[in-house]
């Protein structure tokens, strides 16, 4: 025993070195972790940005065959209730076919008036012509549809939109296309979802616009394409909205999705105007009161806010931080069960809140198209895709 404690002695450890090195290991360890979530994060938003093969040969078989037929015959019926203001409308912005069929299929099937319902939707020029084609080819049911192409806006340009002179501008053009190339995936990561060119997309900025799109509509519900409608939503147009201009369900918890989690209240311009703990709101499922929005010209408030964030000194991308300055007071909060938010990302949502909603909301990376889509919540979308529809088939768009 004696032997065994003075070789046991002898051998003891210098807890100082020893400490020094589980220090560099946990370091190191650490290190590793942060590169892997980069690299996750990276490839996530790559997966996000992809369009499936199914859905790009859809698009690519309908465009052909609309512009196959004759000119008397892209016409959509019942155009004379497009402008009528005692129909429920809808703002519909999407250049993903299959994701606005499901959105319109979605609220007809579960509307109580089918014929009192009216879809515009908006489109860009790569996609206007499978647009027309799959609704002239499934028309939804007794409800009116029209599909426009932003193309054709010719009111919408570079001296009218302050989105369309900054993408203009040689700095703009460098920093969302000409940004040097990451060498890695954790050196992409960080930038990646900055410098995405979509966010300048008139197509996503056109939810500013709707008066003047939309000039004879007095109300207007705007839906994003990756929702689906779960209830008859006619009863949004019943809410007061107490002479604010946007209904909407609000997103902050204790202390969560407030304006400081999306604004640079560094900046005076910010935090001379607005409270960092102001409750911040969800796009997605918007009801818009198109008088008051004139009355109180939101769009000049947008120029003027987004004249100002030239230099992404206010916010850094997206609608969502120019909305919460533009309808700043402006915003009514709607009943959290109108709108469930999270399909995208959040995968602990509440089976029940989930069945409850009138309207659920795929905001995230992981749309419901996508391979990278939450299991649990797929069939949400997929039960208002008729995966035996020729086109559908032919393209092996499968659940």
């Amino acid at each position: 025993m004696g032997q065994l404690l003075a070789k046991a002695r002898d051998q003891l450890y210098d807890c100082k070195a020893i400490t020094q090195r589980l220090r560099a290991m946990l370091q190191s360890a650490d290190e590793q972790v942060r590169s892997l979530k980069k690299q996750s994060t990276f490839l996530s938003q790559l997966a996000a940005k992809t369009i499936p093969n199914g859905i790009h040969c859809l698009s690519m078989r309908l465009t052909i065959d609309y512009y196959l037929l004759s000119p008397e015959k892209r016409k959509f019926p019942k155009s004379e209730n497009l402008e009528n203001p005692d129909l429920y409308h809808y703002a519909l912005f999407s250049d993903n076919v299959l994701a606005a069929s499901v959105v319109v299929n979605s609220t007809i099937m579960n509307a109580k008036e089918p014929e009192k319902h009216v879809f515009h939707l908006v489109t860009d020029k790569l996609n206007f012509g499978a647009m027309n084609m799959w609704f002239l080819l499934n028309p939804p049911g007794d409800a009116t549809i029209h599909v426009e192409n932003v193309d054709d806006f010719k009111w919408l340009n570079s001296s009218y939109c302050p989105v369309l002179k900054q993408l203009e501008s040689a700095a703009m053009k460098e920093y969302y296309f000409k940004a040097d190339r990451p060498k890695t995936l954790s050196a992409g990561s960080s930038n990646m979802k900055y410098r995405n060119p979509k966010y300048l997309s008139m197509l996503n900025h056109l939810r500013f616009y709707l008066p003047q799109v939309y000039p004879k509509l007095n109300k207007i519900l705007f839906l994003d394409d990756d929702i689906v409608v779960q209830k008859d939503l006619t009863g949004l147009w019943e809410v007061d909205l107490n002479g604010n201009v946007n209904g909407a369900v609000e997103t902050c918890g204790e202390s969560f999705h407030r304006f400081d989690k999306y604004l640079n209240f560094s900046n005076p311009n910010i935090a001379q105007n607005f409270d960092p703990n102001a409750c911040g709101w969800a796009y997605g499922m918007n009801m818009f009161d198109l008088e008051e929005w004139k009355k109180k010209d939101i769009t000049g408030i947008y120029h003027k806010w987004q004249n100002m964030n030239e230099n992404r000194l206010l916010w850094k991308l997206g609608t969502l931080p120019p909305g919460l300055l533009t309808f700043y007071k402006l915003t009514h909060p709607l009943d959290k069960s109108w709108h469930v938010l999270g399909l995208g990302y959040n995968p602990s949502i509440e089976r029940s809140e989930i069945d409850n909603a009138a309207v659920v909301h795929y905001n995230g990376n992981m749309k419901p198209w996508l391979e990278i889509a939450m299991t649990k919540y797929r069939p949400y979308w997929t039960k208002y895709i008729n995966y035996e529809h020729t086109y559908v088939r032919g393209c092996k768009i499968s659940r």
